[in-house]
């Protein structure tokens, strides 16, 4: 079993900026693909970026490119995301997951086998 825990989430002003962190368990961290969910009320938890289990490949959804950036520290068993110039719309509950696929579709998620239990993302006008 590998646990995942979110920290980083709280209320921000539109324009501003978070770091979300993903603390994983496990001793083979380095073994999972990493990726970032989010889930605004009434909607479907939709894709916003994805890492590789090196960190050398990233992933991002067209509405997060050029605001997020994904990284991974593996010798901390930790993952990143980086939110700049957030906007209302970004507001949801961010979620962390982990596949154990070495051949998975990254925004896809049936492909994540693990999943934290989410931290809240507020953005204001």
């Amino acid at each position: 079993q590998v646990q995942l825990v979110e920290s980083g989430g709280g209320l921000v002003q539109a324009g501003g900026s978070l770091r979300l962190s993903c603390a994983a368990s496990g001793r083979t961290f380095s073994s999972y693909a990493m990726g970032w969910f989010r889930q605004a009320p009434g909607k479907e938890r939709e894709f916003v970026a994805a890492i590789s289990r090196s960190g050398g490949s990233t992933y991002y959804a067209d509405s997060v490119k050029g605001r997020f950036t994904i990284s991974r520290d593996n010798a901390k068993n930790t993952v990143y995301l980086q939110m700049n110039s957030l906007k209302p719309e970004d507001t949801a509950v961010y979620y962390c997951a982990a596949s154990r696929s070495i051949y998975y579709t990254h925004y896809a998620k049936d492909e994540y086998d693990y999943w934290g239990q989410g931290t809240q993302v507020t953005v204001s006008s």
